[in-house]
């Protein structure tokens, strides 16, 4: 299946969204330039912004993002801490945690940053709570194992935000191994009586999860 949501629809939808502050448009061409095809992983204008909003409306002070990339989703939601918050990024690859931190040290917000250059799983076992927001944008083999290790890091009554959840419409039907752990990972939260939950048809899928107990 294709996009969600139609092209001219997000393209409106960005024109009617805040605009990017010109750090984070250079941050996106500079994406686009080293990283290829690959620059698809950024979270889009839209999207980096609902990150932002949601970090700022939960009044969060600890952020936890597993899959940082090229640190645009990590800069966009550090915008919205106070000036003593604190968003842990993390992530294995050191060509796009370069870039990264280029941008993250020039940011005025840079200092709330704290870049984590190791297996997600492995730093989250090192973390203590609470943590009030955690976004997951990493590999989708291990959205399950990302999710339970996250969960009891996460304040009571905290949120998650877990990106590519509809897999471009694949989860339906699935017929890939990426699709077939996409849709295993939204039965296991819908079932979870740990959380309230709503899957967002919102770029390629967002679920929000909220921690019950």
């Amino acid at each position: 299946m294709g996009a969600i949501v139609p092209d001219p629809i997000e393209e409106y939808a960005s024109r009617h969204t805040t605009p990017l502050p010109a750090l984070l448009e250079e941050l996106v061409a500079a994406t686009h330039e080293q990283m290829g095809i690959h620059a698809r992983m950024l979270s889009g204008h839209t999207q980096g912004t609902l990150l932002q909003l949601l970090v700022s409306a939960t009044g969060a002070k600890h952020v936890l993002e597993i899959g940082t990339f090229t640190g645009y989703s990590a800069l966009m939601m550090a915008a919205a801490l106070p000036d003593d918050g604190k968003l842990i990024a993390c992530d294995v690859d050191p060509n796009a945690l370069a870039t990264a931190r280029k941008f993250i040290a020039r940011s005025e917000h840079g200092h709330k940053i704290e870049v984590r250059q190791a297996p997600a799983l492995e730093t989250l076992k090192s973390l203590q709570p609470p943590f009030d927001f955690v976004y997951i944008d990493a590999d989708k083999e291990t959205y399950i194992p990302y999710y339970e290790a996250a969960l009891p890091l996460l304040n009571p009554h905290g949120l998650i935000a877990v990106d590519n959840v509809l897999q471009r419409g694949r989860v339906l039907d699935p017929d890939d191994e990426i699709a077939r752990d996409v849709a295993a990972f939204n039965d296991h939260v819908r079932k979870d009586p740990r959380v309230s939950v709503v899957l967002l048809p919102f770029g390629d899928g967002v679920t929000l999860i909220r921690r019950l107990q």
